[in-house]
């Protein structure tokens, strides 16, 4: 049964037919093929679109090699276009293609098409979308599954559907698999071909045993500052004589450009600004990560942390990490009508010594924003005192208006 990522295909068909470019990004295998190629080509045929005026080509397959030049995709789809009525053109995989942009800015000036691409790789696409399509572009951002996606999917009792979520994360294809060896095998090779393919290559990095160690020590850090001297540090000590910190940040930088990680920004609340040292890296899929390291290090407080960011930003939400005097809170939160949140992740508060570690991260702030701990404990103890609430992981997972309602 194919899993129906039901948010992403109303985003698109929000933006069927407007006057931009749809591109659509993410970690290879994360879903987007299928979204565009499968899920949204149904929709479009369900609602009066001709087969003949949906034009497929995905790039990683070696029937389209030849198309791997603006210009002979430019002329293909000249050839392909026979009449005045719209085309909908989907090009997986866009990186692929030499010179792409002039080629898609060109299809969609001449022709009565509606463009929607694919990409793994931010640096040739959201690092400049307005002007690589003369802001006639939308970023749509495809993440793995959520907790919400897979658990509907699993439809087994929610805390064994949690416990495999934590231990092989949300890849359509791994989520699709019953035999735990199954999903085990997929996810290695899936880390090897993401960092083979999507950062070893592409960036011609010649010391591959001294990147995956990089990749290691971040796997190791969710939730943890790291900055690329602390990672040089510490593969030093443990006998890499030849790394420096130049070599690291434009590892981490390769890393979080093919959607592998996250980086995340520290914000100074009283201070007003952006902190430029001691960031945070949070990786796109708990499995991918789990392979990784040998499924060592299941840290639930990092770990849950890991999964509340990722749920931050798939419903849409501005995520910074935010410094309070002496204190960390671990995400401040805006959305898009400056609506603001404080919120501090935990496994448990039940005990009184964690939950005034936990507060006293919002103490002096006297701004009126929301002030939430997001927690596993179930019992119904919500109202922390001091305008403080707390927030049922479960809860805050399951529900997208969650934070307006607390």
């Amino acid at each position: 049964m194919m899993i129906q990522r039901k948010k992403y295909l109303e985003k698109l068909i929000r933006y069927k037919d407007k006057d931009i470019v749809k591109i659509i990004t993410g970690i290879r295998r994360c879903g987007k093929s299928v979204l565009l190629n499968e899920i949204f080509y149904k929709f479009l045929l369900e609602n009066g679109i001709e087969k003949n005026h949906i034009i497929k080509l995905s790039f990683d397959m070696k029937k389209w090699e030849r198309l791997r030049d603006g210009n002979a995709l430019y002329e293909y789809i000249n050839e392909k276009i026979v009449d005045d009525e719209r085309y909908y053109i989907f090009l997986d995989e866009i990186q692929m293609v030499d010179g792409f942009e002039e080629a898609v800015n060109g299809i969609k000036a001449e022709f009565n098409s509606d463009v929607y691409i694919t990409g793994s790789n931010s640096k040739l696409l959201s690092s400049d979308i307005n002007t690589i399509f003369r802001g006639r572009g939308i970023e749509i951002k495809v993440f793995p599954l959520s907790f919400e996606e897979f658990y509907s999917y699993r439809n087994i009792d929610k805390n064994d559907a949690f416990n495999e979520y934590v231990m092989f994360g949300g890849l359509p294809y791994v989520v699709t698999q019953e035999n735990r060896a199954d999903k085990t095998e997929y996810l290695n090779m899936i880390c090897s071909t993401v960092v083979t393919k999507d950062i070893i290559d592409r960036y011609n990095i010649r010391n591959e045993e001294l990147f995956l160690a990089v990749m290691d020590v971040l796997c190791s850090s969710i939730g943890s500052y790291v900055s690329a001297n602390r990672i040089a540090n510490t593969l030093k000590s443990n006998g890499y004589k030849t790394i420096d910190n130049e070599t690291v940040s434009d590892y981490l930088t390769y890393m979080c450009d093919a959607f592998l990680f996250y980086k995340v920004k520290r914000y100074d609340i009283k201070g007003k600004e952006y902190l430029k040292t001691q960031n945070k890296y949070y990786v796109c899929d708990l499995g991918i990560r789990n392979s990784k390291i040998n499924y060592r290090q299941i840290e639930m407080t990092h770990i849950i942390e890991n999964i509340v960011y990722l749920d931050l930003l798939r419903k849409g939400y501005i995520v910074d990490i935010g410094k309070n005097r002496n204190k960390e809170i671990d995400f401040l939160v805006k959305d898009l009508i400056d609506n603001q949140y404080y919120i501090q992740v935990s496994y448990t508060i039940d005990d009184v010594q964690t939950r005034e570690r936990e507060i006293s991260a919002f103490y002096h702030l006297d701004d009126g924003y929301k002030k939430i701990v997001i927690t596993m404990d179930n019992n119904p103890l919500t109202n922390l005192g001091n305008g403080y609430r707390k927030l049922n992981l479960f809860d805050f997972l399951l529900d997208d208006e969650i934070l307006l309602k607390v």
